[in-house]
């Protein structure tokens, strides 16, 4: 190999390829953005050409980079601008927060945060607009919780937008009312776009200007790539960054159900763009969440027994678009918490399979996805192996929401936030983290999926279902070589082999060498995007 191919190597480290042919390496070298050779450093160093730049690792541990398959970017984003009130301990402090938020906006201006969790608040009620009331009374408030699929508003805010008494439900959502039928300022499911889509918009601009910082704080997590699934304006922005050559990490970009029509008319099939910003899928919702009790289920919630949660989409409507969706070259991608839910996509999905086959329409050119799985009955586990369904899972949830599950799902928890059961099978999972719901932090996720555990180790030793604990090896591939396979890319990303693109994280502690709770403790040391340092630098 000529030396004026190689304008990088990086050597002296302990490199885990996750490439069957070569495990690991302690040298890498690299042309145009790309991985060209891998081997020891006696094979690579004598590649070096007299303009070759070479960075030492000093035995530091690499990892392929790693992307997030699911995560909602624009919020993201607006999260680092906005009031924070993740997972406060209670009510008074998100009031608090708040308030304190509200001295610094000129009178009118609306007050927008996310994250709260009702259910670790003392009594685990819902809270209300009056609870926000006397320390807003000249700013409209909208606070997504946690789970992304409930809203708390202020009485201004349901002012501005009509709601009142008289407000019918709308489809696939639900006002919370009082005794007395008047909205109590909580909105469950499409009953939060009511506010929602009355709250004045960013610009492409703005947003993308946002996104430079939580580019900065991806990398700093170790994140060379992520799957969204926010809505255009989300790629308006990226483009504007990638047309400024300002884009740092790898986007496949999904399609919001809203939006189908017009990605139909202009023709864009899955695939399309380039190695930073692709079209992944259509994008539905087929129920809510377990947090605000509205993902979909087969039996009652505990302790409610008259709530099975809320369809967000008709089942024959879903299968409707999934094949117009497949006919035109778009892979689907559906919501799907609860167990009546997961139930439903599956049939959805065996009905484009069969629509498929009769168009002679490979599997592998349509990657349909189930986003969450977080609950699967018995008779269904089976399924997605047999319809070449990725399972786009966040084992991070599985940690925070064990108590809601325990206590609302009961013994059906054993087939929840089970990435085990699919890959036992062989099915292709990809990780996420979903976040602004969980932390944009892939290293927890993978602690989450190793032992089971959150960071102060409850709820015991040997964690939650502790049958559902994967091997760090597994982990790892869910956070690299399963995204790259569910967006088209497992020939270029995920791996660290001649021809990939050269996408590593460089860690302060070898995975494979400590104990796994000490995973949280590991420091991300510098990232490598496309052959260049994006975030620190060796």
């Amino acid at each position: 190999m000529s030396s004026s191919l190689i304008d990088t190597i990086v050597f002296n480290g302990d490199i885990v390829t996750l490439d069957a042919h070569t495990t690991r390496v302690s040298a890498l070298a690299l042309h145009n953005g790309r991985v060209v050779a891998a081997g020891s450093d006696d094979d690579i160093l004598p590649l070096a050409g007299s303009d070759t730049q070479r960075y030492d690792l000093d035995g530091r541990f690499v990892i392929p980079g790693l992307t997030d398959a699911h995560i909602h970017w624009q919020g993201v984003a607006r999260a680092l601008h906005q009031v924070d009130v993740f997972e406060v301990e209670s009510k008074q402090v998100a009031v608090e927060r708040v308030a304190e938020y509200a001295q610094r906006l000129a009178s009118g201006e609306w007050i927008i945060g996310h994250g709260w969790v009702q259910d670790i608040w003392p009594g685990k009620a819902f809270p209300s607009a009056a609870d926000l009331d006397s320390v807003t009374p000249n700013h409209p408030v909208y606070l997504r919780a946690k789970s992304g699929h409930a809203a708390w508003v202020n009485s201004l805010a349901m002012r501005l937008v009509g709601i009142n008494a008289d407000t019918p439900d709308p489809d696939g959502g639900q006002i919370v009312r009082d005794a007395n039928g008047a909205p109590t300022g909580i909105l469950l499911e499409t009953a939060m776009d009511l506010v929602a889509d009355k709250i004045p918009s960013q610009t492409a601009e703005q947003l993308a200007e946002q996104m430079k910082a939580a580019q900065t704080h991806a990398l700093s997590a170790g994140l060379t790539g992520i799957h969204d699934f926010d809505d255009p304006l989300c790629l308006q922005a990226l483009q504007i960054l990638r047309e400024r050559d300002e884009l740092s990490i790898r986007v496949v970009k999904n399609i919001n159900q809203a939006f189908l029509p017009a990605a139909l008319e202009s023709g864009l099939r899955w695939g399309f763009g380039d190695e930073w910003l692709r079209i992944g899928g259509l994008k539905l919702f087929s129920d809510g969440a377990l947090g605000p009790r509205t993902a979909y289920m087969i039996e009652p919630y505990i302790g409610e027994p008259n709530n099975y949660g809320i369809p967000v989409i008709d089942k024959e409507e879903m299968i409707e678009l999934v094949q117009q969706a497949t006919l035109a070259g778009l892979p689907s991608t559906i919501h799907a918490i609860g167990d009546r839910a997961v139930h439903d996509v599956l049939d959805v999905y065996q009905a484009a399979r069969r629509v498929e086959h009769e168009h002679h329409i490979s599997r592998t050119s349509r990657r349909h996805r189930i986003e969450h799985v977080q609950i699967v009955h018995p008779d269904d586990a089976h399924r997605l192996a047999e319809l070449n369904l990725i399972a786009s899972m966040q084992p991070i949830h599985a940690t925070s929401d064990y108590i809601m599950a325990d206590t609302y799902w009961g013994e059906r928890s054993r087939f929840a936030y089970n990435p085990r059961l699919q890959i036992d099978q062989g099915v292709v999972v990809a990780f996420g983290s979903d976040a602004p719901v969980e932390p944009l932090h892939p290293l927890k996720g993978i602690h989450a999926a190793v032992t089971r555990q959150r960071p102060d180790g409850s709820p015991g030793p040997d964690g939650w279902y502790p049958d559902a604990r994967l091997t760090l090896d597994e982990a790892l591939h869910g956070f690299t070589t399963g995204p790259a396979y569910a967006a088209g890319m497992e020939s270029s990303v995920g791996k660290l082999a001649p021809g990939y693109l050269a996408d590593l994280v460089v860690l302060s502690e070898d995975l494979y060498a400590i104990p796994p709770s000490d995973i949280l403790h590991v420091d991300v040391i510098a990232t490598m995007v496309g052959g260049e340092w994006r975030y620190g630098e060796m």
